[in-house]
C-alpha cells in the first residue's frame, strides 16, 4: 500500500497512483485527525471524496505515531493523552475516539487502537501492553459496530493488531485473543521498529498456524523487497511500506536484477544522485506497451534525473518515486505469479 499519510502519496496526484495500479492507499489518523480535522471530513464526505479518490483506503488507527512521541505522552487505562508535534495542544486518543475519526474519514479499512512497545520492552510492560490492547480492541469492536450507520463509509471492514514483541508465546496468546474477539482481518504490528530480521520471521510463521486462515494477515510497516518476499512465505498478504516513497525522495532507486525471488538478490539499489550517472542515457525505466508508467518514465534518462537532483527540482523526487512504487507493486505482481505457478 503506498503511503498517503496527510492524504497524499508525497509528490504525486491521485491520477498517478490509478496509472500505477495501485488499489488502495494508506493514511494516518494522527496526522489527518490535527490537520485538516474531522469536521472537514464531515463536510466534504470523507477522505476519499476530499483527495478525489475513487480506491480503498486503510487508516493506521494513530497508536504508533501517538507512543512515537515519547514523553509527550502519557498511557493510561483509557486511552493516550499526548501533545501535539505541531502547536504543542493537549490530546486524549482513545479507542473509541480512534474509530470515530476514521469512520468520519470513510475508511474502507479501519484499525484498532494499540500499543506499539519499543524493541527491548520487558517481558512484564510487553504482557502489561497486550492486555491493554486487548481491552482496547473489544472497545473500538463496539464503537464500530455502534458508528457503523452514522460512518462516512459504512461498508468499511475492521481490522484487529497483534503485539507482543518477539515472545513467540506471548504473540500466539494475542493472537488467539483476538480472533476470539473476531475481526475482518488481522495485523502484525510491532516488528518493524528494530527487531532483527530473523525475529520477525520466527514470529510471523508462528503467527501463520494462530491466525483465522480465512483473514486478511496485514504486516504493518512494511519491509525491503527480499524481506517481504519471505513474510509471503509466512502467510502475509499485505503490506505497506515507506521505503520505496522516502528513500525515492533521497534519489535511491528501485531496480530488477533477475526474476528468481528464491534469491534474495533479485533486485538492486542505486542512488542516482551518483557522479558516475552524469552523462548517462539509460532510461530510468524500459518502456513496456500497457504500462503507461513505464512509457512516462522511459522518456528520461539517468543523467536527467540526476540533474534534477543537483539543482532541486521536485520532478526529480516525483520520477523516482513513480518508479519505487512501480517496483514494490510489481513486486507483488510477480510473488503472486510465483505463488500460481508454484515457484514459492
Amino acid at each position: 500500500m503506498p503511503i498517503a499519510t496527510k492524504g497524499a502519496v508525497k509528490t504525486l496526484a491521485a491520477s498517478d497512483i490509478e496509472k500505477l495500479g495501485s488499489p488502495i492507499l494508506l493514511s494516518n489518523t494522527y496526522h489527518l485527525y490535527l490537520r485538516p480535522g474531522v469536521d472537514v471530513f464531515k463536510a466534504f464526505g470523507g477522505l476519499h471524496k476530499f483527495m478525489s479518490w475513487d480506491g480503498a483506503i486503510l487508516t493506521d488507527s494513530g497508536g504508533y505515531q501517538v507512543f512515537s512521541l515519547g514523553a509527550m505522552r502519557k498511557i493510561t487505562e483509557d486511552g493516550v493523552v499526548f501533545a501535539s508535534h505541531i502547536d504543542g495542544s493537549r490530546h486524549e486518543l482513545t479507542p473509541e475516539k480512534s474509530i470515530q475519526i476514521q469512520q468520519a474519514i470513510g475508511s474502507d479499512i479501519v484499525m484498532v487502537l494499540d500499543e506499539c512497545t519499543p524493541s527491548g520492552s520487558t517481558l512484564d510492560y510487553l504482557t502489561d501492553s497486550v492486555s491493554r490492547t486487548t481491552r482496547w480492541a473489544e472497545r473500538c469492536k463496539v464503537e464500530f459496530q455502534k458508528g457503523r450507520e452514522a460512518s462516512n463509509n459504512p461498508g468499511s471492514l475492521l481490522f484487529g493488531i497483534n503485539q507482543g514483541g518477539v515472545v513467540e508465546a506471548l504473540r500466539v496468546e494475542h493472537a488467539q485473543q483476538m480472533s476470539k474477539i473476531g475481526f475482518d482481518g488481522y495485523a502484525i504490528g510491532g516488528l518493524s521498529v528494530g527487531e532483527p530480521f530473523p525475529d520477525a520471521c520466527r514470529i510471523v510463521s508462528a503467527l501463520d498456524e494462530n491466525l483465522p486462515k480465512d483473514a486478511a494477515r496485514y504486516f504493518m510497516g512494511g519491509a525491503q523487497p527480499h524481506e517481504i518476499v519471505e513474510y509471503v512465505k509466512r502467510g502475509v498478504d499485505m503490506f505497506d511500506c515507506v521505503l520505496p516513497t522516502r528513500n525515492a525522495r533521497h534519489g535511491l532507486l528501485y531496480r530488477f536484477r533477475h526474476d528468481d525471488l528464491s534469491k534474495p538478490d533479485f533486485y538492486e539499489t542505486v542512488h542516482v544522485t551518483n557522479e558516475q550517472f552524469k552523462y548517462s542515457k539509460e532510461p530510468l525505466m524500459a518502456s513496456k506497451d500497457g504500462d503507461p508508467v513505464a512509457q512516462e518514465l522511459s522518456r528520461y534518462s539517468l543523467g536527467y534525473v540526476r540533474h534534477l537532483f543537483s539543482v532541486e527540482e521536485v520532478l526529480g523526487q516525483r520520477l523516482v518515486t513513480l518508479a519505487n512504487l512501480h517496483f514494490y507493486l510489481g513486486l507483488m505482481a510477480r510473488i503472486r505469479l510465483a505463488i500460481t505457478d508454484g515457484k514459492l
